[in-house]
C-alpha cells in the first residue's frame, strides 16, 4: 500500500541522520519522531503541540509502519529533539528524499531570495533570516541557509550555492546578491547568472545605464540590441513592460571581474492603477546570451520564489505567525514547511495548498499519496 512504501522511502533517506540524544536514555526512536513531524506538517500542523496532537489522533494508522515502542511522543519531546538536531544534516536528508520523491533530474532556473521569520526573535536573539533556493519550473525547495539578518545574505548565498547542483542552471538573484564572488561561484559550478543591479557595486549601475542609453539612442550596432514588450491587465491594473537587452559589455569598466559577462539590460515598467500611473526602471547583468523575450521570462519568473514559496509559507503555513524561537528548532521547522510545501505542490490535485493540507489532515490516503511524491514531474 502507498503509506508503508512512502514511509519506507523516508526511513531510507533519514537512516544516516545522527540522533543528538544521550544513548540509552530515549523512549522514542528518532526516525519515528521525524516521520510523525513530516506527516503532521503536511497535514496542517504548525507547531509542536499540533504535531503531537495529530500523531495521537492518527496513532493507529502510524502503527502500521512505525514501531512507536512507547506510543506517541509528547510535544516537549518533538521540541527538544528538533532543537538539538543539526539543521544542515536534517536539511541534507530532506532534500535528498525530496529530489527522489519528485523524480527531479535537472533544474533549469533557480531563484534565490531571503525571507525573515518574524516571530523567531526573543530577548537575546534577533529574528532569523533564511536565504532559500527555489526550482522555478519544478516548484521545489532546493535548500536554505540561516543568517541573523538581511544584511548577511551576501555571506549566506555562497554557502547556499555549495548545496546546489548548478550545472546547466540559470541562477537569478536580486541586487543584494550582485557580487563578483557570487558570480564566480555560479560559473565555477557550471551555471549562469542573471543579477539585478543597483548601487552596491562601484560604477556598475552607472555603466549599465550608459550602455542601455546608448542602445536606445542608436549608438550601438543593431545586432547587439534587442527589445521586447509585454502587456498585462487585470484586477484594475494595467502594466506595460519594455525590456532592453544589450549583448555588448564594452562599456562596463570592470567587466573582466564578472565571469562570462555577455549581457546587460533594463526592464522599464509603466503601471496604471485606479487612474494613477507610475514608472520604474530596473537593471540587470547576465552571463548567458539569450533573446530578449527569454530574459523577460526569466526576470518575471524570478519572483515566483515570492509567490510560490514565501507567500505560501506565510499564508498557507503561518510562518510569520510562528513563535518558535530556539534557533535549531526554528530552522528545522522551516525546513519541514518547505519540504511539505514542495510535496504538496507535486500532488496533481487542483486545489489550493491550504485545502490540500486540510485534506491531508482528514484523509490518510491523500497524505500517503502526497508522501509518495509525483508519479511524473516535468523534467526541467
Amino acid at each position: 500500500m502507498a503509506a508503508p512504501t512512502s514511509v519506507g522511502a523516508i526511513k531510507k533517506h533519514f537512516a544516516k541522520l545522527r540522533d543528538p540524544r544521550v544513548v540509552g536514555r530515549t523512549q522514542h526512536r528518532l526516525i519515528d519522531i521525524v516521520v510523525l513531524a513530516i506527516c503532521a506538517v503536511v497535514g496542517n500542523c504548525d507547531d509542536w503541540p499540533d504535531i503531537a496532537l495529530f500523531a495521537r489522533k492518527r496513532q493507529a494508522w502510524f502503527q502500521r509502519f512505525l514501531e512507536l515502542p512507547n506510543g506517541v511522543p509528547c510535544h516537549d519531546t518533538f521540541k527538544r529533539v528538533f532543537g538539538q538536531l543539526d539543521p544542515r544534516a536534517f536539511e541534507r536528508c530532506c532534500l535528498e528524499w525530496l529530489r527522489v520523491a519528485a523524480d527531479l533530474v535537472g533544474v533549469r532556473h533557480i531563484a534565490i531570495d531571503g525571507k525573515t521569520l518574524c516571530g523567531s526573535a526573543n530577548a537575546k536573539l534577533g529574528v532569523l533570516h533564511l536565504v532559500s533556493a527555489w526550482a522555478v519550473q519544478a516548484n521545489l525547495s532546493l535548500g536554505q541557509v540561516a543568517v541573523d539578518g538581511k544584511s548577511n545574505e551576501i555571506t549566506a548565498i555562497p554557502k547556499l550555492l555549495e548545496l546546489l547542483d548548478l550545472k546547466g542552471a540559470l541562477v537569478t538573484i536580486d541586487a543584494m546578491g550582485c557580487q563578483k564572488g557570487i558570480a564566480r561561484k555560479v560559473v565555477a559550478g557550471g551555471g549562469d547568472y542573471v543579477l539585478a543591479v543597483k548601487g552596491n557595486q562601484e560604477h556598475l549601475l552607472e555603466d549599465v545605464q550608459t550602455t542601455v542609453q546608448q542602445a536606445l539612442e542608436g549608438e550601438l550596432p543593431d545586432e547587439v540590441v534587442e527589445l521586447h514588450t509585454t502587456h498585462a491587465c487585470g484586477h484594475g491594473r494595467q502594466e506595460e513592460r519594455t525590456y532592453v537587452v544589450v549583448h555588448c559589455v564594452d562599456g562596463i569598466r570592470d567587466r573582466q571581474a564578472w565571469p562570462k559577462l555577455t549581457t546587460v539590460g533594463m526592464c522599464y515598467s509603466e503601471r496604471t492603477v485606479n487612474g494613477q500611473t507610475s514608472t520604474e526602471g530596473r537593471y540587470f547583468i547576465g552571463s548567458r546570451r539569450m533573446k530578449a523575450h527569454r530574459y523577460a521570462k526569466v526576470l518575471r519568473n524570478h519572483w515566483r520564489i515570492e509567490n510560490c514559496l514565501h507567500w505560501q509559507l506565510d499564508v498557507s503555513f503561518g510562518e510569520d505567525a510562528s513563535h518558535i524561537q530556539e534557533r535549531n528548532g526554528a530552522e528545522n521547522f522551516a525546513m519541514l514547511r518547505r519540504l511539505a510545501l514542495s510535496l504538496l505542490k507535486q500532488h496533481p490535485q487542483k486545489q489550493s495548498i491550504a485545502r490540500k493540507r486540510k485534506e491531508a489532515a482528514l484523509d490518510p490516503a491523500f497524505l500517503a499519496q502526497t508522501l509518495a511524491g509525483a508519479t511524473k514531474v516535468q523534467k526541467v
